[in-house]
């Protein structure tokens, strides 16, 4: 059985760049912009064009670099942003415009000191506006997790209507929980008229460590784009993390979902947007973390010698790490002290074994970690012959 398509629309170089002290200058986003190309991503925003003359520029300039994947810009519902917008990406192969309105009682009240009737106006206005310029409209519907689900399906309904091609269905404050929010999506298949005229998007923040979870939920019961940015960078808490979804959708083939991404380029693309944006990974990040892949308890270390699949569900290759880590630490065991030193060299027997691993205790209770060249020191200094280890 053929699997269905998960468009991933990445917007690291739009919302991931709001982080506080993640500017990105022209050339730094065309680097990304072409290796999230080459990652295979469907769609790339590239940015909000009216917000900056920079921003336009670096739009205007990933718009003609950008080979395979859509390019879109984000405006609001204003006609100056959706004109700025469409003179930015004019050079795309495939251009988008992504526009959209609040349209929870919070941002309508609070916001805009508006009337839903009066925003559906203006959404269905910016739509059709947008429609003149671009085939390909992307409305948002901001803080829809916070918005009650007859007036979303209301709105919906009505940018289908004006030219809508996808439906942006943001949890924009990482509200939801994963059943409200797959049920937000479940609500909006089987209650708006031509729903399937457009593609609805999942769009969601972590604030409550949530995001992953709530776009897998979407596309569960429906949703066929996920908006999401590298290492799950962006505003407050972050975005949807790209690799995580990419690999949880990998991993679990009964959900009959996939995405184009080459998988083997999730690595070196973490440690490439880390190193630009100087925003590190953290160590215990899912997929792509440094510890991802490394194991130090001496139970785990010798079911991963055995067989690997023991404790990982994901080959580290197949996201682009080299190898599983042997991580050697005073919990590790002589099963990971064998395999550390026969990768230094030594070809150990059961009793220089036990040997060198009372002197290796030794050593671990004084670091954190046993580096490569600790293990010559711990063998010189367990008495065990040198010349009979290979």
């Amino acid at each position: 059985m053929s699997k269905d398509k998960v468009q991933i629309f990445d917007t690291t170089l739009r919302d991931g760049e709001q982080v506080p002290g993640c500017k990105l200058d022209t050339e730094q986003k065309l680097i990304i912009a072409e290796r999230l190309d080459a990652l295979g991503v469907d769609v790339i925003e590239a940015g909000f064009p009216i917000s900056s003359p920079g921003d336009f520029k670096s739009v205007s300039e990933i718009s003609r670099l950008v080979k395979n994947a859509t390019v879109c810009g984000l405006t609001r519902a204003v006609k100056k942003d959706i004109e700025v917008a469409a003179e930015a990406i004019k050079d795309a192969k495939k251009p988008r415009i992504h526009t959209g309105i609040g349209t929870s009682e919070s941002h309508i009240k609070y916001k805009f000191n508006s009337t839903q009737d009066e925003v559906l106006r203006r959404a269905v206005e910016a739509v059709k506006y947008a429609k003149t310029f671009v085939e390909d409209v992307e409305f948002y519907a901001e803080d829809a997790g916070r918005t009650e689900n007859e007036f979303l399906a209301r709105i919906c309904e009505a940018v289908i209507q004006a030219g809508a091609t996808v439906l942006n269905i943001p949890d924009t404050t990482g509200y939801c929980l994963p059943e409200e929010y797959g049920a937000k999506m479940k609500y909006l298949r089987e209650n708006v008229r031509d729903i399937d005229k457009a593609i609805l998007s999942c769009h969601c923040h972590n604030d409550l460590g949530l995001a992953t979870a709530n776009s897998i939920a979407g596309v569960i019961n429906g949703a066929r784009q996920i908006e999401c940015t590298i290492n799950g960078i962006g505003e407050r808490a972050g975005n949807t993390s790209l690799e995580e979804v990419v690999m949880i959708l990998r991993q679990h083939p009964h959900l009959n979902l996939d995405t184009g991404i080459n998988s083997k380029l999730l690595y070196d693309t973490s440690q490439m947007v880390s190193r630009k944006m100087g925003m590190p990974v953290q160590p215990n990040k899912a997929i792509v973390g440094s510890n991802a892949f490394a194991h130090s308890s001496g139970i785990h270390q010798d079911g991963v010698i055995k067989k690997r699949e023991t404790y990982e569900i994901i080959d580290p290759v197949d996201v682009g790490v080299t190898e599983s880590s042997i991580v050697l630490t005073a919990r590790s065991g002589r099963a990971a002290l064998a395999y550390r030193a026969k990768k230094v060299g030594y070809e150990l027997t059961k009793l220089q074994l036990d040997k060198v691993y009372d002197q290796f205790l030794v050593f671990a209770d004084r670091k954190k970690e046993i580096e490569d060249a600790d293990i010559h020191s711990i063998v010189e200094a367990s008495g065990v012959n040198i010349e009979s280890i290979a």
